[in-house]
């Protein structure tokens, strides 16, 4: 009788998507690379299935087509029946989902890694879209120790309102990774080496998880989403105000109330109001000036996982 806490049924079908937005080089660099030759993402008894989401994007080098792929995976969208006018990416979320899911079913595949890029000063970050996962908070774990004592950051995407339907999310564990600062339809080295190590650390959690290793309770620091901040806008809907330099470049780091948040053209500063230190992600992501996102505000907290085995063990 095995002592861990959680018995998980062992991995078995991984799957490492790239290109899900097409000007996102490093994710779409490191998959077409390992279709070519996959022998550093293969694990004994390990399916791992590299795979380029959005072709079409990939090969305008464009965020997407039609529309964000990375927010139709919602099951109105997967259930759509087949027209003309549907937008290329509702078309490629059914697709990807006849491959991969279907999404909230037996047969999906256990893991998706979706390897994306920021242009904002992110470094390595792990998003997570569930709190009580003690796997992917036990792999999250390993990766962040592994990687130490370079930083890797947690950022939890449960939210009550704000859905994001990820093109991850069919997987029973989905798995996001966002590495930066990085320009689109650019390709940096050194952000491909941390993207390419974080994929390395989570198949080699895998691996030791399936050969039956037991990981024991853990706690984690996560940045848990609490709302998105719009840029200061005038009567036309124009953007009125910059991030402002203090804030630039700053995110994971503590903004206090009254610290300054954006700049106008005429020196007029703009502060955080409001009574608690909040901690800014995605800091003038240019992705997101079509969301209207100049930032997002998040709150730290701790996650504990409780020990973890495989069920086979």
């Amino acid at each position: 009788m095995t002592s861990c806490h959680v018995a998980e049924e062992p991995i078995k079908k991984v799957a490492i998507f790239g290109g899900t937005h097409g000007n996102e080089l490093t994710g779409v660099f490191l998959v077409k690379h390992w279709l070519e030759d996959g022998a550093e993402i293969q694990r004994a008894g390990l399916e791992v299935k590299p795979f380029i989401t959005n072709p079409r994007a990939v090969k305008k080098c464009s965020r997407y087509i039609d529309c964000d792929l990375n927010r139709v995976f919602d099951l109105e969208n997967l259930g759509k029946n087949r027209s003309e006018d549907l937008p290329y990416e509702v078309i490629r979320a059914q697709e990807i989902n006849h491959l991969f899911g279907p999404k909230e079913s037996e047969d999906s595949y256990d893991i998706i890694f979706d390897l994306h890029n920021t242009t904002s000063n992110m470094g390595c970050t792990l998003i997570l879209e569930d709190s009580k996962n003690d796997f992917l908070i036990q792999m999250f774990h390993y990766i962040k120790t592994s990687l130490a004592p370079s930083p890797c950051y947690v950022y939890l995407i449960e939210h009550p309102s704000l859905k994001y339907a990820t093109t991850r999310s069919i997987a029973k564990y989905p798995v996001g990774i966002e590495v930066g600062p990085q320009p689109q339809g650019v390709l940096r080295a050194d952000i491909l080496d941390q993207m390419r190590k974080m994929i390395k650390h989570a198949l080699d959690f895998i691996h030791h998880f399936n050969e039956g290793k037991e990981f024991p309770s853990c706690a984690i620091e996560v940045y848990k989403i609490m709302e998105k901040v719009d840029y200061p806008r005038n009567e036309s809907g124009e953007i009125a105000a910059v991030i402002h330099p203090n804030l630039q470049d700053q995110d994971w780091k503590p903004l206090h109330p009254g610290d300054p948040m954006f700049l106008t053209l005429d020196g007029k500063t703009i502060a955080l109001d409001g009574d608690c230190t909040v901690y800014p992600v995605f800091v003038n992501e240019a992705a997101y000036y079509e969301k209207k996102e100049a930032f997002a505000k998040t709150t730290k907290l701790t996650l504990n996982a409780k020990s973890i085995c495989s069920s086979l063990h």
